[in-house]
């Protein structure tokens, strides 16, 4: 079977571990043949060029400048994007026949794209929704149902409309994603909408005693400190002011130390923050070496997931799978419509508190420090293995084809 993966992740190899990445394995594994558009923004300076591997091709497809660039060449060059990811199938992919057509969210506007292959080759299509666009952005602010705003709103709702059209089958992180999409979507057969979570490749990120003592002594880390570390993306769907009110709250518990690894648009109010308030159980970094920032996770008590309470929609974030493959409990502070929290609490590995109240978070954390939770991440890591593999995702997507 040849199958086609669009997507705006930038990747050069199907090597690489990424939820993506480990599912386009899957598919070379079982002896099908994958090809990728993967782009490459413009002021990167590589030109459009195949990646060969072994069953596996990768379009490096140059693209517009989408980001650290100006509102104007941003918004040009996501117009475009479209257009030349249909026109590159055309010049590189003419003449092979495609049997499947994975795409994820985001983005939501490669319709042409998809809907090109799927009549050219009558392939079957399936989305891999990860995120709900454009009701996300109207949760956060950043767009309007209403205004100038709404006309905004109103084109990418049609395009979410198109693209769940197109979709033969429609693969969602969680049955509260599931939900959403059959409740809010009246077009849509509910019979297409199935639970394909989050997943990646299984690998055993736990670390020994002797690993976990030097990772922590290298980068200052206390030994003798129940240790939560929170590792990813900083921006307004985390919900940053939050997090920084349950960092103050916790300012005075000396058995507890936070470490936050990532960056992000909202990177800076957590440095003000830290350069202010100079609190002594606060470690933030910008980034680890990849190797290190793995080894830093097993090393640590209890990983930590936040969501702006504003969300409507239920966020399942993938860097629950970082924790659980590390076997360390995790503690969710999300927006109720999420049910990450539920899946954590009913999987034993793990806590759950609404991303409104940082009394509720300190309470929390006064608890872990008081239990015995060395259990509770191998608990994740058995549940990781049962449902969140990429064979499992793999399974999923071809038992209808």
């Amino acid at each position: 079977m040849n199958v086609l993966f669009l997507t705006l992740l930038s990747f050069n190899s199907i090597k690489e571990r990424t939820i993506y990445t480990d599912l386009l394995r899957e598919f070379v594994k079982n002896g099908h043949n994958v090809y990728a558009i993967s782009p490459v923004e413009k002021r990167q300076g590589e030109n459009t060029h195949l990646i060969e591997e072994e069953n596996a091709t990768i379009l490096r497809l140059q693209i517009g400048n989408t980001q650290k660039t100006n509102l104007i060449e941003k918004g040009i060059s996501t117009v475009m994007i479209e257009p030349t990811f249909k026109k590159a199938i055309k010049d590189y992919f003419s003449n092979v026949k495609f049997d499947l057509v994975l795409y994820s969210t985001p983005p939501i506007t490669l319709v042409s794209a998809i809907e090109y292959v799927k009549k050219r080759d009558n392939a079957t299509t399936y989305l891999l929704l990860k995120d709900i666009f454009p009701q996300n952005a109207v949760d956060m602010g950043m767009m309007s149902k209403t205004g100038i705003k709404g006309l905004l709103y109103k084109h990418f709702r049609n395009q979410e409309k198109k693209l769940y059209k197109i979709s033969d089958r429609i693969g969602c992180m969680s049955q509260a994603n599931v939900d959403y999409v059959i409740n809010h979507n009246p077009d849509v057969d509910p019979e297409i909408v199935e639970i394909c979570p989050n997943s990646i490749e299984v690998v055993d990120k736990s670390v020994d005693y002797e690993t976990r003592i030097s990772i922590r002594k290298k980068y200052n880390i206390p030994v003798d400190k129940k240790v939560f570390i929170y590792g990813g993306n900083l921006g307004k769907p985390q919900g940053i002011p939050f997090i920084i009110d349950c960092l103050k709250a916790c300012a005075d518990i000396e058995e507890a130390f936070f470490l936050i690894v990532g960056d992000g648009t909202e990177f800076h109010l957590l440095q003000e923050y830290v350069d202010a308030e100079k609190p002594r159980n606060v470690c933030l970094m910008k980034r680890l070496p990849k190797e290190d920032y793995d080894t830093m996770v097993g090393a640590c008590d209890v990983g930590l997931i936040f969501l702006d309470h504003r969300f409507t929609i239920p966020n399942f974030p993938s860097r629950l799978l970082s924790y659980m493959q590390a076997k360390i409990p995790i503690l969710a502070c999300t927006d109720p419509n999420s049910d990450i929290g539920k899946t954590i609490v009913d999987g034993g590995f793990g806590w759950w508190c609404e991303s409104n109240d940082f009394s509720k978070f300190v309470d929390v954390i006064m608890k872990v420090i008081c239990e015995n939770i060395s259990d509770l991440g191998t608990s994740g890591y058995a549940l990781f293995k049962k449902k969140y593999t990429a064979k499992k995702s793999y399974n999923i997507i071809v038992k209808e084809l």
